[in-house]
């Protein structure tokens, strides 16, 4: 009897990581507005992704940023220490929040709109924006993509918080509705393995080390 052939591996294993902190992270919903830079503290959180992505025995072929200042700043550091180049991924981007876009989110929060944003943000659109419902799928078939393209391999995409949260609640199967529920910190790391047979979650908004996710 010939020996049985090994197979290839088949899932994709994506690490989600949020853009590191910047002068208005809590403040302000920044949105698509191009110009927002990471702070200091945004640049040093950046770095220690790097250390911490770098440490993996099996690491990332390939890293993919949303367009915007603030996730292609985090990139770098990351990209640098693997060797790899960034590359934009517009499916990656921030909601398009529309008219809600720069406005200070105390006053947000006043709005009667905000308990549905909060409870029930699958029927709900930003003012001249996005909805996120349409949010949440383009990030996941860009996800979805992603995957495919880079089947059995290990790659980044640096995103949002919000596309991020809508990631992993696509992954366990959460209904939209409950993914306010979800916490991704900047520079936080959240990891999803894709395949032919679904996605599982193996770990979200993670700040140290990531040496023991189960990588099959």
């Amino acid at each position: 009897m010939a020996p049985r052939k090994s197979l290839k591996p088949t899932s994709t294993l994506i690490m989600l990581v949020r853009h590191g902190q910047t002068p208005s992270t809590g403040k302000v919903l920044p949105g698509r507005a191009p110009g927002l830079n990471l702070s200091e503290q945004g640049l040093a959180q950046a770095e220690a992704a790097a250390q911490r992505i770098a440490e993996l025995e099996k690491p990332p072929v390939a890293i993919y940023a949303s367009p915007l200042e603030r996730t292609r700043q985090t990139a770098q550091p990351i990209a640098r220490a693997l060797g790899l180049r960034v590359r934009t991924e517009q499916g990656l981007l921030e909601c398009d929040f529309g008219a809600w876009t720069g406005k200070r989110l105390n006053a947000l929060r006043k709005k009667p709109e905000w308990s549905q944003v909060q409870g029930a943000p699958s029927v709900f659109r930003f003012p001249q924006g996005e909805s996120f419902s349409e949010m949440a799928t383009r990030t996941w078939d860009a996800v979805l993509e992603l995957g495919e393209r880079h089947r059995g391999e290990t790659i980044v995409a640096v995103s949002h918080a919000d596309p991020i949260k809508a990631v992993l609640s696509m992954a366990a199967g959460s209904p939209l509705d409950c993914f306010q529920r979800l916490v991704v910190s900047p520079c936080s790391i959240s990891t999803v393995l894709v395949g032919e047979r679904g996605a599982v979650v193996l770990n979200m908004n993670t700040t140290g080390s990531l040496k023991e996710i189960a990588l099959s």
